[in-house]
């Protein structure tokens, strides 16, 4: 039987990296988390433990120290590299621009340049739609939409760090590249065992509307009421973090059975859904009424956009599969879990 492939994970404990250590799992991997735990719980890798039945490696290692780093690529065989390690949030990167540009360049170019070290070949990047900006001419894009120069500074940290991959694989030609650009994950695993850990007041959407529910927060502010759409609420593309994590793992099949290539690939559901349609969709679901009120814009949001996601049905025969109601009744029942 064929060895399982090392998979090194960076930000593996957090939302989106935690779903995906799971379906590498599913899908005969081996991953190895590499996470400092500062935007994640470590509570998270007993977990994963708990719904895989494995036990799950890990090193709690700041991917910007390139030296720490270093000895996990000495200690293990890698045969490939997901990098999620990055700070996230559009607000927080407007108020903290130069931790952000720091965290997020640094930790990319230190594992770039140990994968090239060590010879693996075969890295998925966490990119983001941000890279389009505010399209000029439709609210749908594809991978061939000009990109914008991103309205906040982790926009712009996608923006460079899919140059950086882009500059890199030209000069290391064996190099198999994904950079996935995904739009708004929402909903938690099946199991309710893990989802999207807030630490602190949430930068995201979907877990202050659960918090609004339970109680924790007294009120959602959504931010703007007066844009150019049906309703006047933002427009965006939820997709269930399942079907994300699924999506990683085709990237990477996909890679390590290619030659030299960076791609940037589209992850979405495909459909636009507007900040006040979630909302409803979440009240219908739950059975609970949300106080919420309106309030003024928020900068560095754009009014709408979504993905056109046939590339990545073209090339790694990759679907979102979940609806909007399931993502959200699977982040309730996570929210719920939390209480207990």
């Amino acid at each position: 039987m064929e060895d399982k492939k090392n998979i090194l994970v960076t930000g593996g404990a957090g939302y989106i990296g935690s779903h995906t250590v799971l379906a590498l799992l599913q899908n005969g991997f081996n991953p190895i988390i590499v996470d400092d735990f500062r935007n994640a719980d470590s509570s998270v890798i007993e977990k994963l433990k708990e719904i895989s039945g494995t036990n799950i490696q890990f090193s709690a290692v700041d991917c910007c120290d390139v030296e720490a780093l270093r000895k996990i690529f000495e200690q293990q065989s890698i045969d490939g590299i997901i990098h999620f390690a990055a700070y996230k949030a559009v607000g927080e990167s407007v108020e903290k621009p130069l931790m952000y540009y720091q965290n997020n360049l640094i930790s990319l170019m230190n594992v770039l340049q140990l994968a090239a070290e060590n010879n693996v070949l075969n890295i998925v990047f966490s990119s983001s739609c941000t890279v389009y900006g505010e399209p000029e001419d439709t609210n749908e894009v594809d991978e061939n939409t000009p990109l914008q120069i991103p309205s906040s500074p982790y926009g712009q940290t996608k923006f460079m760090s899919e140059q950086i991959l882009k500059d890199f694989q030209l000069a290391n030609s064996s190099h198999k590249i994904f950079a996935l650009r995904y739009f708004n994950p929402v909903g938690a695993h099946s199991s309710a065992k893990i989802g999207e850990f807030s630490i602190g007041i949430p930068n995201n959407l979907v877990p202050f509307i659960t918090q609004t529910a339970t109680g924790i927060r007294e009120q959602l502010t959504v931010f703007g009421n007066d844009y150019p759409t049906e309703d006047g609420t933002c427009i965006r593309d939820f997709i269930h973090v399942e079907d994300l994590g699924d999506a990683h793992v085709a990237a990477m099949t996909k890679a390590i059975a290619s030659l030299g290539f960076f791609e940037a690939v589209n992850l979405g559901m495909g459909k636009g859904t507007s900040v006040h349609e979630l909302i409803t969709i979440f009240e219908k679901v739950s059975g609970k009424k949300l106080n919420y009120t309106f309030g003024n814009r928020r900068p560095g949001d754009i009014v709408s956009i979504y993905a056109n996601a046939q590339k990545a049905k073209q090339i790694l025969n990759w679907e979102s599969k979940k609806t909007i109601e399931e993502a959200m009744l699977s982040a309730w029942k996570w929210q719920q879990t939390l209480l207990k």
